[in-house]
């Protein structure tokens, strides 16, 4: 098990209120269509058990996960809700998902008979969703290929084909190009969905939506929608739906010291002090997820509600910041994600910065930040 940093003056703070209102507002957007929460990635880096936990207390019935392990930390945490394994799995893994009660994503025969043996060695009729790929190009049945899955799957009597779903690439896009490849793929899941169900085949539950289309798509909210990003706080598109981040990140100040104009801090000696300044040291650094490319980018943090630039280069496990002649102490609080007085710095701020994108800055907090639930 990795190391969470309990012992040191760093961490992360998750807001059970900001996810349950962010649940409300996602809820009213999708209507009749189900909420199905994504917890991949350690619940998109809020730690999976206190998001799902969270996620289940104000109201969402539905999960889905990338990975069979992070199904089964669900479910030995008591989360017993229905969870969707969003890819194919190794043939070896299938009798643990089995034994879990976690819903299976099939797209190739071969798929389809192992995880048939795995179920009929279980002794269980186990539920299954075919993934029909539209043109993310990834994984799941093309659409040329769907019949005969569908026919292996309808020829075992261990499984249940429960549901169909397709994956939208630009679904946050707004060029017309992009917007126009959504809308074919919607189309054209939609015709495929019609087909399997006049053979016959009854298909309870159909999604197409991520967090960018069930937003902004209303043709796209199906009987379900799979929301992450939108839920942790996040928009994925231009959409104006009121959403919260719901993770901070705050340290305490752990050394101070007096530098003169001209002196260099930190590895590289990248940049020199302008002005004789007061250095803090930030227990926090790129093994705990925050960026080395932010120190070029100027990022700031926040202290005493002041943003203050960092003042070198940022290393493995802390941050040296540049606090002018501003009276910063040993155990001020820094906020690097989040509110402090009446300045904010968020992921989005993050991923500009660093050139990526908002669900890399959240995933990437490392699992030595330990996760504390507020209010």
């Amino acid at each position: 098990m990795p190391v969470v940093g309990v012992r040191r003056p760093a961490w992360a703070e998750i807001s059970r209120g900001a996810l349950a209102r962010n649940v409300a507002h996602v809820q009213r957007v999708l209507g009749t269509s189900e909420l199905c929460a994504v917890i991949k990635a350690n619940g998109y880096g809020h730690g999976a058990v206190i998001a799902a936990s969270a996620l289940r207390d104000a109201g969402v019935n539905y999960f889905a996960v990338a990975i069979l392990d992070e199904a089964l930390e669900l479910r030995d945490a008591g989360i017993d809700e229905p969870i969707l394994l969003l890819a194919e799995i190794p043939a070896d893994t299938l009798d643990d998902a089995v034994a879990g009660r976690v819903t299976l994503t099939v797209g190739s025969v071969a798929g389809v008979e192992a995880a048939a043996a795995a179920a009929q060695r279980h002794g269980v009729v186990h539920p299954v969703h075919l993934k029909i790929d539209t043109g993310m190009g990834r994984m799941g049945a093309r659409p040329d290929h769907v019949a005969e899955v569908v026919r292996a799957i309808a020829s075992s009597p261990s499984l249940n084909l429960e549901g169909a779903f397709t994956h939208f690439p630009v679904a946050d896009g707004h060029s017309e190009e992009d917007v126009a490849f959504t809308q074919h793929q919607l189309e054209l899941f939609n015709r495929i969905v019609a087909t399997i169900r006049a053979a016959g085949h009854e298909l309870p539950v159909i999604h197409a939506a991520n967090s960018a289309a069930a937003l902004a798509l209303p043709d796209a909210r199906l009987s379900l929608s799979r929301v992450g990003l939108a839920l942790y706080g996040y928009h994925p598109g231009n959409d104006d739906v009121t959403l919260e981040p719901v993770l901070s990140i705050k340290a305490k100040v752990t050394a101070v010291r007096d530098a003169e104009a001209g002196e260099r801090p930190s590895y590289g000696r990248r940049r020199a002090l302008t002005a004789s300044a007061r250095l803090a040291t930030v227990p926090f650094g790129y093994a705990d997820g925050y960026p080395r490319r932010l120190f070029d980018a100027g990022m700031d943090v926040l202290i005493n509600g002041r943003r203050y630039p960092l003042a070198g280069m940022v290393t493995m496990d802390q941050l040296i910041v540049d606090c002018g002649d501003d009276d910063v102490q040993v155990g001020d609080e820094v906020v690097l994600l989040g509110h402090q007085g009446s300045e904010q710095i968020t992921a989005d701020e993050w991923a500009r910065a660093a050139g990526t994108i908002s669900w890399e800055i959240l995933c990437g907090i490392g699992a030595r930040v330990p996760r504390v639930v507020v209010d």
